[in-house]
């Protein structure tokens, strides 16, 4: 029975926990869609870290193709699709930086190896061949020898601030429910959509 409420964040806090319950891997995956300047598109899968009514965070090397994109036009969409109950929901918004302190206390908190990896991936830069990689990888380890390794200055991550929700049901016959949110001065207002 797909539940509703009237404001989106108690409504994705249901479904995103009943997602972590079916789902086989990665529950918190959304398509993160970003557009240059101009309005070039593109899509990727990211995963989201955090969430609390002031947005969604997730995050990334600040060289990347999709942190340039953001720095040139700070709005976005996400989308999470759960085949496993037949539900998607899309959000749309505004992007802002999250502070160092944040940045630093989830950076800390990753395993060993991916904050090493961190540091020896030039994300979305061109790479000669996998051997060249794993030798970056391997300098990387040897510098920041323990447990200690700080958060390189170009990571850090990003919060949507959401401006518009929709959450979706398939239905039989495509008869999908199709809920929207939108904010006002008083709140979120919901409303439907046809499928």
């Amino acid at each position: 029975m797909t539940e509703f409420f009237d404001d989106p964040f108690d409504t994705f806090a249901a479904w995103m926990a009943e997602a972590k319950q079916s789902e086989p891997s990665d529950p918190n995956a959304m398509t993160l869609a970003t557009c240059t300047a101009s309005g070039r598109p593109a899509a990727r899968i990211v995963l989201l870290k955090e969430w609390d009514r002031q947005g969604f965070v997730f995050y990334t090397n600040l060289e990347s193709r999709r942190s340039e994109e953001i720095a040139a036009n700070p709005h976005v969409a996400l989308l999470f699709h759960w085949k496993s109950l037949l539900r998607q929901i899309r959000i749309e918004g505004s992007v802002t930086a999250v502070s160092d302190a944040q940045a630093d206390a989830y950076f800390a908190g990753r395993p060993r190896l991916s904050r090493i990896g961190a540091w020896a991936s030039a994300q979305s830069r061109p790479l000669k061949d996998r051997a060249t990689f794993e030798a970056d990888f391997a300098a990387a380890d040897a510098r920041f020898p323990g447990e200690t390794t700080p958060r390189p200055p170009f990571w850090s991550g990003w919060r949507v601030t959401p401006e518009h929700f929709e959450f979706w049901q398939d239905r039989e016959f495509r008869l999908h429910d199709r809920i929207i949110f939108t904010p006002t001065a008083q709140g979120w207002q919901s409303g439907r959509l046809y499928p």
